[in-house]
């Protein structure tokens, strides 16, 4: 029996008792596979506070460069009103969620919801412990709580000025009863949380100290490598162990389901080059005549299809566009995109006859947690996740746990021994889950005025829901699909009054994995719909700005965001000699944002970015710095696949395998960034992923303005950017 096991087992038992109501004391509950050295005291399910006065903050959401643990922690910090330089954090298990009743709620981090759906219970377990520690010191006193404060985690005894720490009464409060309710803050009296304080990961990552699930190591410990099926649903025929068995450090040759074989070694290279030397026949199946020009044509085909699926319909759009003064038409596209994290899919996984582990990085880790429980053939009782900052996630570590699924069923067939699989980038590259393809037909009608009087917004295209979670389809058709152009609701409202309007939706659904990739389907919404708004202005002779301000008159936060960027900008005043502006705006995730960017084109077509003015209102605040971070962060990935990306097929195989082929953009083609954090205060939004949304149309829309030339589709390599 390894060491890791035992602690898991006593993860697990320690959990269960606390499920059960009681309470775990004298030690912390051992997250991951460290106990920590010293003893410490559970408060509550969120805040372990140990003797030295560390606050330890557990968290159901993952870190993966966006900031959530350290804003999550701010949040918690700010209600328990303890010192941020104390502050640390720590992830449960998915088993003991599980164990417990699943008291951190959801452990899913995607979709911009790390602090939009997790600042009030967290908040409130902040605000939990402040009682229950503020009343243990006073018990200890034999006051009324209420002549009680506390700053900074010392707690004071107003009449006698009294003072204590949290660390000294902490398992006194933990044998408590929590408070039944508790009122929170009001923001404008936020100290720690709204403020730009350091994040708690940065010294880690500067020393080399931060351990991705790429560095696990466990004793004994053997590594493998893996080839799948280069064609979508291809199978494996056969492959000849012999020829590699005897390489050095080869310690076994396995199949891995129907599609897959793996090399296990003493070290990953050692894995790698034996596989790359294995022998290896592939049925190709039914899609090996699939390329990027027949996925092409099943989406123009639905552009004029008579069956779609309506998202957003008023007025009577047919029959005004038939009698318009004016109308523009356009056909837009937007490639299949690949999330190209910097940290390639991977999993450690420990399989015995009654139990299984795994270590690795996952969005979602209660999906991984089920993926390893099935492949492992266990209960999840008898399973355990152990989670890790991600080297990258963007939606791919989302839905998806292929990986986990693999290294467990590499696992099993070396039982006892840790198995460490990494995929080479070249395999990360075959086999991910693409940002969909799509197609939009825009048909806009204008009266004698340029009003806008009616739009069809004709999207064809892949739907995500459809191959990732089909039960939530709603009769057939993917609400997904229509992010940003959304009658009302909270995640992406359309924000033009068009008194006419129909948005629907073809679905075509080639036989290349889609998946959520960061700001999902409001990428290609917006840069239809913006680029298209761009050139109904155009039609109707109106300034870009002043045409979208009158479409957004019942919108005052989109029009707000529009506003700010357009003054920042200084639109309507000359822009230095040779640059072009563009606009644009959209809300996505619950927040709204837009951008005005600056760029230049020489006489031989080549673009330069010069300068974006980004607006973000997402309701609060919670760490402006990380924000800001965010801004600059989804820029470089928006405008990566603006510039360069872009994935192709050719016989049922992606052409791109690595980053010579599907580049991302270098620091030097990056434009400077300046952005306006606006919370209205209101509510609660996203901020991860909505400003990717308005890169492209705000340059392509500045592009046009430069050139005259109306670029519908990316990525812009392909485009030829001369003067018209």
């Amino acid at each position: 029996m390894t060491a890791a096991l035992d602690v898991s087992r006593r993860t697990f038992l320690v959990s269960s008792a606390a499920a059960a109501g009681g309470l775990a004391l004298g030690f912390t509950l051992p997250f991951g596979t460290e106990a920590l050295a010293q003893t410490s005291s559970e408060i509550n399910a969120w805040v372990v506070i140990r003797p030295d006065d560390t606050v330890v903050v557990r968290i159901g959401r993952v870190e993966m460069g966006q900031g959530t643990l350290t804003g999550l922690a701010q949040l918690v910090a700010e209600e328990l009103e303890c010192e941020w330089d104390k502050v640390t954090t720590e992830y449960p298990t998915p088993g003991q969620n599980v164990a417990r009743s699943r008291v951190w709620g959801n452990f899913q981090t995607a979709g911009s919801r790390g602090v939009r759906d997790s600042h009030d219970y967290m908040r409130k377990g902040g605000a939990a412990a402040r009682h229950m520690l503020i009343q243990a010191a006073a018990n200890e006193w034999g006051v009324p709580a209420g002549e009680c404060s506390v700053a900074k985690g010392v707690i004071t005894h107003g009449p006698s000025g009294r003072t204590t720490t949290y660390g000294k009464v902490a398992e006194a409060a933990s044998k408590l009863n929590a408070p039944s309710d508790v009122t929170l803050k009001d923001p404008k009296d936020w100290t720690i949380a709204g403020k730009p304080v350091k994040r708690l990961d940065t010294v880690e990552k500067l020393n080399g100290a931060q351990i991705y699930s790429i560095d696990v190591k466990r004793p004994g410990m053997l590594n493998a490598a893996i080839k799948a099926s280069p064609v979508f649903g291809g199978k494996l025929k056969s492959f000849d162990a012999a020829k590699v068995e005897g390489m050095p450090g080869v310690r076994k040759v396995v199949q891995v389901g129907d599609d897959a074989v793996a090399v296990v070694a003493d070290t990953w290279w050692r894995a790698k080059t034996a596989l790359d030397a294995l022998p290896i026949e592939w049925d190709a199946g039914p899609n090996a005549q699939l390329s990027s020009e027949t996925i092409a044509e099943m989406l123009k085909e639905g552009l004029t299809a008579d069956q779609a699926f309506v998202g957003n319909r008023a007025g009577d759009v047919k029959a005004v566009l038939a009698n318009a003064d004016k109308t523009v038409e356009a056909v837009y596209g937007f490639p299949y995109q690949h999330h190209a994290t910097m940290e390639p899919m991977n999993a450690t996984a420990l399989w015995t006859d009654d139990r299984c582990e795994v270590w690795t990085a996952t969005q979602n880790a209660e999906a991984a947690l089920a993926t390893a429980a099935t492949a492992a053939g266990l209960p999840v009782g008898q399973c355990e996740v152990y989670r890790h900052n991600l080297g990258g996630g963007f939606g791919r570590r989302a839905t998806s746990h292929d990986f986990v699924r693999q290294a467990v069923l590499i696992a099993k067939q070396m039982p006892g021994t840790p198995v460490k699989l990494i995929w080479s980038r070249e395999e990360d590259m075959l086999h991910g889950h693409y940002h969909p393809i799509t197609q939009a037909k825009l048909v806009g009608a204008l009266d004698k005025d340029g009003n806008l009087t009616g739009l069809h917004m004709r999207i064809s295209g892949q739907s995500i829901l459809a191959a990732v979670n089909p039960q939530a389809l709603q009769n057939g058709r993917d609400p997904a699909t229509f992010q940003g152009l959304n009658p009302s609701g909270t995640e992406g409202v359309l924000g033009y009054t068009i008194p006419n309007l129909l948005v629907d939706h073809a679905m075509r659904n080639p036989p290349v994995p889609p998946g959520f990739w960061r700001g999902v389907n409001n990428n290609q919404n917006a840069l239809y719909l913006e680029s298209f708004m761009d050139e109904l202005a155009h039609a109707a002779g109106q300034d870009p700005l002043e045409f979208r301000r009158r479409l957004l008159v019942n919108h005052p936060k989109h029009l707000a965001v529009l506003n700010a960027v357009a003054e920042r900008a200084g639109w309507g005043t000359p822009p230095p000699q040779g640059v072009h502006r563009g606009l644009a705006q959209h809300m996505g995730y619950g927040s709204y944002v837009a951008a005005c960017a600056e760029v230049s084109v020489d006489d031989d077509g080549v673009l330069k970015i010069h300068r974006i003015v980004a607006a973000t209102d997402c309701g609060h605040a919670v760490n402006p710095q990380q924000i800001e971070a965010q801004i600059e962060g989804s820029f470089a990935y928006g405008l990566s696949a603006l510039l360069l990306g872009e994935i192709t097929l050719k016989d049922g195989k992606v052409e791109q395998e690595n980053f010579d082929t599907y580049p991302v953009v270098r620091m030097e083609e990056m434009p400077a960034v300046e952005s306006i954090v606006m919370p209205s205060g209101d509510f609660w939004g996203g901020v991860g992923e909505p400003t990717i949304f308005v890169a492209a149309p705000a340059v392509l829309n500045a592009i046009f303005a430069a050139t005259g030339k109306r670029i519908r589709s990316g990525p812009l390599t392909k485009a030829d950017l001369r003067r018209a």
